[in-house]
């Protein structure tokens, strides 16, 4: 029989990678501090006993709107039912961030979003920019349609 932690759950139910982890808390440290083994697995334990707690609050939202799919507003609604709602900017920002990470990948690669020119450096920032501008109005409560793309005047005719 599997070991059982004190809430029931298998203790090899779920983990994250340990070197994966390692690193993140190694690059959120100063060069001069170590952190002993033990504190690294109390650490890991943390992080995957908040994933858990993040999605099944998750889960419940997703339930009462009668939904079957998790989706990224149910999970900051749950940051926020959870009393976490200083980091719910943050968190939509790097959400953000990793579409248009995701999007400009595919760009690159000649996935389903290629039209064969890539995105300048500044027509990132500025389409960043802008999708940081609407999640901050979705945030404060007020809904905002996406802005197109301003187009330079001196190229019109």
């Amino acid at each position: 029989m599997e070991p059982v932690d004190i809430v029931g759950k298998s203790k090899e139910d779920a983990s994250l990678p340990k070197a994966t982890m390692t690193k993140i808390i190694k690059e959120m440290l100063p060069p001069d501090v170590r952190v002993a083994r033990d504190a690294q697995d109390l650490l890991i334990e943390c992080c995957v006993e908040f994933i858990n707690l993040v999605s099944s609050e998750s889960n419940e939202v997703c339930s009462r709107e009668d939904k079957r799919t998790i989706a990224p507003e149910h999970v900051l609604k749950a940051l926020e039912v959870l009393g976490f709602g200083e980091y719910i900017e943050e968190v939509y920002a790097a959400y953000e961030q990793h579409k248009l990470e995701i999007m400009q990948d595919s760009l690159r690669g000649g996935g389903k979003w290629s039209n064969g020119n890539e995105m300048t450096e500044e027509e990132a920032a500025a389409e960043q920019q802008r999708m940081f501008a609407e999640a901050r109005a979705r945030m404060n409560g007020g809904a905002t349609t996406p802005k197109q793309p301003e187009t330079d005047p001196s190229l019109e005719s």
